[in-house]
């Protein structure tokens, strides 16, 4: 059974259309893409696709190209996907400029992140089948495309019955929320969690699972000219606290800690100063999660905390942790299918996202390399 969706892009009166496979094939060329040999995938190559393509490492807007690619055949143990949409994630931008931990081969495909329908699979092919939504299990499949042919083990399905961009968006943010919450403390409800970057996609993610879980969540955001619009919005999804990253060094946070208990975990993506008033609000033997780094300096551990405080700073990162379990999935499983269940219970929600059309790309990265920005921008297909 096929299950066709429609979205609209910008507010305009055309549609994305992602329907049967024979009209996707059919499609005529655009004139705005160039033509290239370039492909992800082996095989003999019959169709072409779209796809954003960068062959140098640099400025988004300067080496990301918007390309027609091959398509091979289907093999055995392959899937023909169709990319309904991909978000821009900071990662995505990291790896175009050449800055991240992991680095595909160039050219590459951009984006690591997305939900894709399952348009054929191969005679081998036991898990999916056609109309199944996927998401894939690893970072550096190239999701910013409008197909792709993907081996059966690199897709792991989703509900189609969920809102799009909630599939889109399922795989990195949620699932880094999911782990950080769950691995290093022994959170019950009535305990605490503080967090900057608390308006971030993992951010939102946190509050919402810790919500579910009866956790509360002590939200830090930088001050801007719409703090109080973002301080509602994140009460509205389940934030306990909203505070401006100043009054962490302020008395206030006394007053606030007699209604809250002191935290067990602090979760920093930020790094720099406000990682370290992170750790000044610790429980004694509590820990401090590092996973992204926005304000690009170190992160400084007062040897008081160390000591009289016996906290524990680790590091996380989600590709890392999808690694270390792809020999058993069972684990990944069971994660996104808590997620799903939480997405299908109106309990975790997508960050707030601009759809932008992916002929449309130019602008959709010149949102995401903004400061300050409150919505991430979902390429769709």
């Amino acid at each position: 059974m096929w299950f066709p969706v429609r979205s609209a892009c910008l507010g305009a009166r055309a549609v994305c259309d992602r329907g049967f496979v024979g009209a996707l094939l059919q499609r005529p060329r655009r004139r705005e893409a160039k033509v290239s040999p370039f492909s992800h995938s082996a095989g003999r190559c019959a169709q072409t696709c779209q796809a954003l393509i960068y062959r140098k490492h640099g400025d988004p807007s300067r080496v990301v190209e918007l390309e027609d690619v091959p398509v091979p055949q289907t093999g055995e143990k392959d899937v023909l996907v169709k990319l309904l949409a991909s978000p821009i994630n900071p990662s995505d931008i990291n790896m175009i400029q050449g800055t991240y931990a992991i680095l595909p081969d160039l050219p590459a495909v951009g984006g690591n992140e997305g939900v894709a329908q399952v348009l054929e699979v191969g005679s081998q092919v036991k898990s999916l089948k056609p109309g199944d939504w996927v998401i894939p299990r690893d970072a550096g499949l190239g999701t910013w495309r409008t197909e792709a042919v993907l081996a059966e083990d690199d897709v792991i399905s989703v509900p189609n019955g969920i809102p799009l961009l909630s599939a889109a968006t399922l795989g990195v943010n949620p699932c880094t929320a999911f782990r950080m919450l769950s691995d290093f403390e022994d959170l019950r409800p009535g305990d605490s969690v503080i967090q900057n970057a608390a308006n971030s996609g993992v951010g939102q993610a946190v509050i919402q699972i810790a919500a579910a879980r009866g956790i509360n969540t002590i939200n830090v955001i930088r001050d801007r000219p719409d703090f109080t619009q973002l301080c509602d919005r994140l009460k509205a999804i389940g934030a306990s606290h909203v505070i401006k990253e100043e009054s962490l060094r302020r008395p206030e946070m006394k007053e606030l800690f007699k209604t809250c208990s002191k935290p067990k975990l602090a979760l920093n993506g930020v790094g720099g100063k406000s990682a370290t008033e992170l750790l000044r609000h610790l429980q004694v033997g509590g820990s401090m999660v590092t996973y992204g780094g926005m304000s690009k300096q170190p992160v400084t551990v007062p040897v008081s905390a160390l000591i009289f405080k016996n906290v524990k700073v680790r590091g996380f990162w989600v590709t890392q942790w999808k690694r270390d379990h792809s020999h058993d999935g069972r684990a990944f499983r069971a994660m996104v299918d808590d997620l799903c269940s939480l997405i299908q219970k109106g309990k975790l929600t997508a960050p707030a996202c601009t759809e932008v059309c992916l002929q449309d790309y130019e602008k959709a990265l010149g949102a995401a390399l903004q400061p300050f920005t409150s919505s991430k921008q979902v390429l769709i297909m």
